[in-house]
């Protein structure tokens, strides 16, 4: 009975079925009771001025750029240490992945001023940003390192793939808080006495 009790417990607990999740609610010994309901990645007023502020739309177009100037970047540093050909363009490539980067942050941060109030570690986006400052010392690292001329090619080549590493978890990270963001809104909206069993 204990263990019974106990695997029930931390089902209910890591629960991600879209309907229990919709409706706020979890079973417990049969009964049901209210789930909290957590705080939406925007508040009404908050989503008005993302929907205005220009850098909303700046931060779409730079996002999926990014991306694609990574995935060439990637294949020609993996080439490199493949073949030990192509270290001219390897650099060249890093070197742009790395001013897109400072750019999507530079204006990341305006958009999170402006929608949050606070250029950087705003609460609906605490970890993402931690996770960003460390892609962006990484980053930075590899730039000091090749002016200075302190690594070897090799070396300098692990590095930035080091830089890419957390570049991935952190736009993992975006891409699932906004996916959740999603599922939550209409849940957030519903007012609590909502039918049970809805899901969207």
């Amino acid at each position: 009975m204990f263990t019974a009790d106990l695997l029930g417990y931390f089902a209910n607990f890591f629960d991600s079925c879209p309907w229990g999740t919709a409706s706020g609610r979890c079973v417990h010994s049969g009964h049901i009771v209210s789930r909290p309901r957590t705080r939406p990645l925007y508040t009404p007023e908050e989503r008005l001025r993302r929907d205005a502020s220009p850098w909303t739309i700046v931060q779409g177009v730079l996002a999926p750029i990014q991306f694609l100037v990574f995935l060439i970047s990637l294949g020609l540093v993996l080439n490199y240490l493949i073949t030990g050909d192509g270290l001219s363009v390897a650099i060249f490539s890093i070197i742009v992945k790395t001013l897109v980067l400072y750019t999507i942050m530079v204006t990341g941060a305006i958009w999170e001023h402006e929608v949050y109030g606070r250029y950087l570690f705003a609460p609906a986006f605490f970890w993402e940003d931690m996770i960003s400052m460390l892609v962006l010392t990484l980053h930075t690292a590899y730039l000091a390192a090749l002016l200075t001329g302190s690594l070897a090619p090799h070396d300098l080549m692990m590095l930035a793939l080091s830089a890419y590493v957390t570049y991935v978890i952190n736009a993992a990270q975006f891409v699932l808080k906004l996916r959740a963001a999603r599922l939550s809104s209409n849940q957030w909206q519903q007012p609590t006495g909502a039918a049970l069993g809805a899901s969207r």
